[in-house]
């Protein structure tokens, strides 16, 4: 029996050197038969070597393992805390201080909320500081939406679907939803993929849709669509979706419903009308400064603004995304918030709009500083998948996700305990608004309408600290209309609100 076995390992061994010999798709093999097959073992297992036995603390990507702890501590109701002082180099350039107060606040023990919607919004809604941010059902599993959303019903915030429409995931636990419109107008679409308005209406009309998103661009990708094999198109999904089942669906780069700034304007008026007084807003990650400044033309012109603007950073997100974009397209979250948040102050525009953050926020520190470059509230998408048990394999795309989040394979989802994870949602949201509003009260400030740029620092150089009063412009309400200032100025004049250009 013995030597059976060994004839067979030796004789598989030796098939497998010969077709390595032969074979002329990799090099590697033909010169190292056998042995070449140990170095794509040890490539496929270099993202977890490098996680779990390589990273310091501090230094892993996207989030590193401090922050990562944090939000797994958080959901799961433990103490985040850690003894002997920070690991990270203070003396970096680059590292940001947040300036504590020597006369520090109590701690708000009711979350501020901020509401939405302009003087156009008939039905605004009282948004959290913190919201589960877009991530569709077909990238996420069902369980994955269910434990979100009923996170957020439990802890009362909100829950963007993302763009692949709405499904009974969003709809059965009762979660507060924002409904996002994509270029592939999933749930609202034609035969022919353009927009309808009736089926937007009635979907609009659910009770459970408090505000209505128009997706321009996501950080991981801006400026490129999307395009879903037929084979991962299954009856759920093409029900959802508003497509056929079976066959390829492809979501351009551009939308059909406008293509100049003020179409884009009216359109947005149109979504809230439709949607019946709602709040309607839309998401961008911020690119050129001109053609923004442009659309705040056409919001003036046309007297009629959207009711919240949400700004995604290039950081990236959960959609895979070409490494070419994902690494060199569009504005990280910090300028693309300063740029909207002035462009909107200078214009006069500020006090209609309320900003939204997408991008990277995981801790009360991420959230406070957010709030200082300009947003109203943030949207975390990764720390809330961390939330119900990701573990950073970043295998999204491959419908392999090893904890069940981001995949429609049945058997890997069925992991995702719903009742055990939304809980984990719930408490992560709160001590995180917690710890927020605690590190506000150590600024001296009791929310944060009172939170100043010069409040977060920069350290430019190993001896020169900058606050980001003194290293970014701050634009008053009004300033461009009467007099924009020189580095505003060129960008200004050139901005039309007829046309999108650079």
């Amino acid at each position: 029996m013995l030597k059976t076995l060994l004839f067979a390992l030796f004789g598989s061994l030796a098939a497998l050197a010969v077709h390595d010999l032969v074979q002329r798709r990799h090099s590697l093999l033909r010169n190292y038969p056998l042995l070449g097959h140990l170095r794509f073992a040890l490539e496929a297992l270099r993202p977890e070597i490098q996680q779990y036995f390589i990273e310091r603390n501090f230094d892993g990507r996207p989030f590193d393992r401090d922050t990562r702890s944090i939000v797994y501590q958080r959901a799961k109701g433990t103490d985040a805390e850690e003894p002997f002082g920070t690991e990270l180099d203070l003396y970096r350039a680059g590292s940001e201080y947040l300036t504590p107060s020597m006369a520090p606040r109590p701690v708000r023990t009711d979350p501020p909320r901020v509401r939405i919607g302009g003087p156009d919004c008939t039905r605004p809604y009282d948004m959290a500081l913190l919201n589960v941010s877009a991530m569709s059902f077909g990238s996420l599993s069902g369980n994955a939406v269910l434990a979100l959303n009923t996170g957020a019903r439990l802890g009362g915030f909100a829950h963007d679907t993302g763009e692949g429409g709405l499904s009974e995931y969003h709809l059965g636990p009762g979660g507060d939803l924002i409904w996002e419109i994509g270029t592939g107008y999933f749930g609202c679409r034609t035969d022919d993929g353009d927009f309808d308005a009736r089926q937007f209406a009635e979907k609009a009309a659910h009770e459970q849709v408090k505000c209505v998103s128009l997706k321009i661009s996501q950080g991981a990708k801006p400026g490129i669509g999307g395009v879903l094999p037929g084979a991962k198109v299954n009856a759920e999904i093409a029900e959802v979706r508003g497509v056929p089942q079976g066959r390829t669906v492809v979501s351009p780069p551009y939308h059909r419903v406008y293509s100049t700034p003020r179409e884009l304007v009216r359109f947005l008026a149109r979504m809230r009308e439709l949607a019946g007084g709602k709040p309607v807003g839309f998401k961008l990650c911020v690119g050129s400064r001109r053609e923004f400044l442009a659309v705040c033309k056409a919001m003036l012109e046309e007297d009629t603004t959207p009711d919240f603007i949400v700004v995604d950073g290039a950081e990236g997100g959960t959609g895979a995304a070409p490494l070419e974009f994902a690494d060199n397209v569009g504005l990280p979250l910090g300028e693309g918030l300063m740029t909207v948040h002035n462009a909107l102050v200078g214009t006069g525009l500020r006090e209609r709009v309320r900003i939204g953050a997408s991008g990277k926020v995981a801790t009360g520190s991420d959230l406070v500083k957010r709030l200082l470059q300009g947003a109203d509230y943030t949207n975390a998408a990764r720390a809330m998948m961390f939330a119900i048990g990701c573990v950073q394999a970043q295998r999204c795309h491959t419908n392999a996700c090893p904890v069940g989040v981001a995949t429609q394979d049945a058997r890997r989802a069925r992991a995702v305990d719903v009742g055990d994870k939304s809980r984990r949602v719930e408490r992560y949201q709160k001590a995180t608004v917690k710890s927020a509003l605690q590190i506000m009260a150590a600024m001296g400030v009791d929310g944060p309408s009172e939170l100043r740029p010069h409040q977060l620092l920069q350290r430019v150089d190993p001896h020169t600290v900058r606050s980001y009063a003194e290293l970014h412009d701050w634009l008053t309400p009004g300033q461009l209309l009467a007099s924009a200032p020189d580095g505003w100025a060129s960008d200004w004049r050139a901005a039309d609100p007829d046309r999108f250009t650079h």
